[in-house]
This record gives structure tokens, C-alpha cells and sequence, in this order.
């Protein structure tokens, strides 16, 4: 005989009522995957890839999502995220903090192709020394009746810079402008704007002249040309006296010694070209009043315009000195004598 077993009963299970803060937990949870959901069939509708930007320049205060992420969705894109750098600085964020800026807006997916941050730069617009410079000779002319034109400022320290927003697009001013006319030193404020963007400089106001620079070198006897010169302006106390300041009146004049490229020119540096040279053929011309006479000769020596030369007549072999008049042209007559300027007396 088998002995036999017990029937074992089932146990009944026991019931457990849901409580209200499990009821709530479950409602949040389901809310929020409905969220994700909501922003999420949107993107995977339209084939949107949420991208990581690579290198960003921020034209604000703040980096929106737009900013960082591409492919972002309209209504999120201009959320700003993260503060700008200061004006012209560069600043980075790291690719995991905009992953978690993402997800805390619901959305996950992001390829960051690699990257472990982000690089960010901020536009400002940059005023530099010739600008600084131009707004402080402005000031000079209007408060203390300065030549902007034979004026320089030198700045003190580096070449200063001034950043200000790329919205403040007016031309720079300086005001609180201070000037010494004994020491010639100058300071004061640089502004843009309702002095949104400033700085404080200084420096010393430098009186220019305009001077003739050579581009190239040249040698003894070569002829200056146009293209050989440029016009500078140079601190008038480091030039001496007699430097070439016009170009017209030197070009077509040549080199009296050999000048090298960088050279400002003075008067002695160049002369008008000879017109008549050593053992050329010249014509002797003598012309007085009703008389002309013209007669070939031989020069003894170079001369230029007005240059007193000797010639020899060729047919006498006598020596005689004339004055050069033109290109192969010397005359012996007599020198004009000015006129005298005769006055109208009062009449008694």
C-alpha cells in the first residue's frame, strides 16, 4: 500500500490596496514618458538628427540650444543653456554637460561625433590704435584748435584695444580729453555709444611734417621717377630742415650720389638733370636786340638749367663761358636786366 500524501491546498494571495503616493509616482512616471515621447515622435518623424556643433561663436550674453545643438527644435532652439564668454574671449563646455542640458528638456540622442567640448569665442567689435588715435585728434582739434592733418598720437604701453558689442556700430569718440601744450601729453576716454563701451588712454601729441621716401635704391645719375617715391609723415623734430617734401618737384631729377631704398630725400640727395655734357656739341647762341647769331661750340663742362658752362667755338678755338638755356643750347649774349617797376606819383 502506498501511504498517502496530504493534500496540499493552495494558498490564497494576498490583496495589497494602492496607496496614494504609489498612485502618484506611477502618474509621474507616465507623464513623463509622454513627454519624451511627445518631443521625440516629432523628431523621428521628420528624420531630424540632433547634432553637437563643432567650434561656436556666440554674438550674445547667453548660448542658446540652437546655438550648440544642430537640428534642434524650434521651440527649444533659442533656450539659453550657458553664459557667454567675456567680450573677445575664448571659453569651452564640456560635451556631457550639454548632454544632460539636453535631457533635462527631454531629448537624448545626441551625436557628438568625438568631441569632448565645445569651443566657444565671443564676437565683440575691436577698436584699435588708428581709431583710438583718430577720436583723440578729433578731440585735440575741436577742444584746443590742433592740425589733425601734421598731428600724431603716441599711444603709452601696447597698442590698446577696445571691446565693445557688435551692436554698438558708431564711430568712436574720446571725451574728458585733457592736454598739456609744454610737455604735449594728452589722456582721455574713448567711448561708444552712451558710453556702453569705453577705455582710458594716453599718450603724447606729435607734430608731423610730410616727407619724400625713396621705394627704391638708386644710383649716382639715375633719374627719380613717380613710382619712386612715396609720401610719409615722420615726427618733425627727427627730420632735418632741408628734407624733400613735395614728390612732384623731385621726380624727373637725378640722384647726386648713390641713395639707398627707405632713404628720405633732401635737397642735396637730387638736382635737375644736366643738359648739356662734358665734349657734347653745342649750339652758341648770342641774341640781342635785332641781333641772333648761332654757332657750334664743344662744352668743357657739364651744366644743368641756368648752370654757368665753358664751351669752345669751333671755329676760333676760343673759350668762352655761356649759360645753358635748354638741351644742347648755351648763350653768350647779355643777361637781361629787370625792368625797373616805375610808380604813378599823386597827382598835386
Amino acid at each position: 500500500m502506498h501511504a498517502l500524501r496530504p493534500i496540499r491546498r493552495p494558498v490564497p494571495l494576498a490583496v495589497t490596496p494602492l496607496s496614494r503616493g504609489m498612485i502618484g509616482r506611477t502618474v509621474l512616471a507616465l507623464a513623463g514618458f509622454l513627454a519624451v515621447t511627445l518631443f521625440a515622435l516629432p523628431l523621428m518623424a521628420a528624420g531630424t538628427t540632433l547634432r553637437l556643433r563643432g567650434d561656436v561663436t556666440a554674438r550674445g550674453d547667453t548660448l542658446s540650444f540652437g546655438d550648440l545643438v544642430e537640428g534642434a527644435p524650434a521651440d527649444l532652439a533659442a533656450r539659453a543653456l550657458f553664459r557667454a564668454p567675456a567680450l573677445g574671449a575664448v571659453g569651452t563646455i564640456q560635451a556631457r554637460r550639454i548632454i544632460e542640458a539636453a535631457a533635462s528638456l527631454g531629448l537624448t540622442g545626441i551625436e557628438t561625433g568625438g568631441r569632448l567640448q565645445v569651443t566657444v569665442q565671443r564676437a565683440a567689435r575691436r577698436v584699435g590704435a588708428t581709431e583710438i588715435e583718430a577720436a583723440l585728434k578729433r578731440a585735440l582739434e575741436t577742444g584746443y584748435g590742433l592740425d589733425p592733418k601734421s598731428l600724431s598720437v603716441r599711444l603709452d604701453g601696447d597698442a590698446p584695444m577696445l571691446l565693445a558689442p557688435l551692436d554698438l556700430d558708431g564711430q568712436a569718440a574720446a571725451v574728458d580729453v585733457t592736454y598739456d601744450p609744454r610737455t604735449r601729453r594728452v589722456a582721455g576716454l574713448v567711448v561708444l555709444g552712451e558710453r556702453q563701451a569705453s577705455l582710458r588712454v594716453a599718450g603724447v601729441a606729435v607734430e608731423t611734417r610730410e616727407v619724400a621716401v625713396l621705394t627704391r635704391s638708386l644710383n649716382r645719375g639715375e633719374a627719380v621717377a613717380s613710382a619712386d617715391l612715396t609720401v610719409e609723415r615722420r615726427p618733425r623734430d627727427g627730420v632735418p630742415n632741408d628734407v624733400q617734401g613735395a614728390p612732384t618737384l623731385v621726380v624727373g631729377q637725378v640722384a647726386q650720389r648713390p641713395l639707398s631704398a627707405g632713404a628720405v630725400l633732401r635737397s642735396g640727395d637730387v638736382a635737375p638733370p644736366d643738359l648739356v655734357a662734358r665734349g657734347d656739341s653745342v649750339a652758341i647762341v648770342f641774341e640781342t636786340a635785332g641781333v641772333s647769331l648761332s654757332l657750334r661750340g664743344i662744352a668743357n663742362e657739364s651744366g644743368r638749367l641756368g648752370a654757368s658752362v665753358s664751351v669752345m667755338n669751333a671755329a676760333s678755338k676760343k673759350v668762352l663761358q655761356a649759360v645753358v638755356i635748354a638741351p644742347g643750347r648755351v648763350s653768350v649774349g647779355p643777361v637781361p636786366q629787370p625792368q625797373p617797376i616805375l610808380q604813378a606819383s599823386a597827382a598835386p
